[in-house]
């Protein structure tokens, strides 16, 4: 019965074509697709059928599936795209979606697919188990991918000569570039430590200059964007080899709230009043 509340939940909420049957449930659309209890099981990896969490691993498995279903591997090859998120992400699908694990703790890389669905712009995150499904293995793919991601790396470098706003390149979003080496060495490098803060509170916007950012930025900002578009809750600490994130503590909405109000606001510049 949770497995059939969550079916439902997955086919409102996530705009899934699903019609339940007495084993599982059909993916309808040009090429159906059988899915059986046991897999949508499988998919939760452990959540809370009742949980978001539940919800989005199953809703991702299940799109993951259709994808898969109506793409011929050698065009799902050419849509293939690298896809950073944090570890604890929903979208995240399990160890076995990971092909890099950036040093720190923080940062996971895997496959995703552009255009696959209605917006051309989106790429997919498909879990590993959606691919097995079908018989495919993504390995080979993943060379080129990388060296995608290196590609846009380098440009984001580029553009960031003149600026401290990080913004997606092509098919890569902020949280991915974090996972270019190529770009990570370039922010290193900038101020002649090594070492560079930045708030990426979600997905398509990142900040370098924690100077003129409030210190309970990040943590509102990614408390404010909806999970699926959500990027690190606190600012991370970034070098060439590694991603991690600020150590938790501190009361950073305490220490806003403690500066006095600004009555001549015409006389210094303020960032927020």
């Amino acid at each position: 019965m949770d497995l059939r509340r969550l079916a439902l939940a997955v086919a409102v909420l996530d705009d899934v074509d699903i019609v339940p049957t007495d084993d599982g449930v059909l993916l309808s659309g040009d090429v159906p697709v059988e899915v059986t209890w046991l897999e949508l099981r499988r998919a939760l990896s452990g959540a809370d059928p009742e949980s978001d969490l539940g919800r989005h691993r199953v809703g991702a498995f299940l799109r993951g599936r259709r994808i898969v279903a109506r793409t011929h591997p050698d065009h799902l090859r050419e849509l293939a795209r690298p896809v950073g998120l944090p570890v604890d992400h929903p979208l995240h699908p399990g160890l076995d979606w990971i092909r890099l694990r950036v040093l720190g703790g923080a940062l996971d890389v895997g496959l995703g697919f552009v255009a696959a669905e209605s917006d051309p712009d989106e790429v997919v995150v498909v879990p590993q188990s959606a691919l097995d499904a079908a018989g495919i293995d993504p390995a080979p793919w993943w060379p080129e991918a990388l060296a995608y991601l290196e590609r846009m790396g380098a440009v984001a470098a580029e553009r960031l000569r003149d600026g401290s706003t990080l913004r997606p390149i092509g098919d890569c979003d902020v949280v991915t570039l974090l996972a270019s080496r190529t770009l990570r060495e370039a922010l290193a490098a900038q101020d002649g430590t090594g070492l560079r803060a930045a708030a990426v509170p979600m997905r398509r916007r990142g900040w370098l200059d924690l100077t003129r950012i409030d210190p309970a930025f990040t943590a509102a900002a990614a408390a404010a964007t909806p999970a699926g578009e959500r990027g690190f809750p606190r600012p991370v600490l970034l070098t060439a080899d590694e991603v991690s994130l600020a150590p938790e503590g501190g009361r950073p909405a305490e220490i806003v709230l403690r500066d006095d109000a600004v009555g001549t606001p015409h006389l210094r510049a303020v960032l927020y009043r």
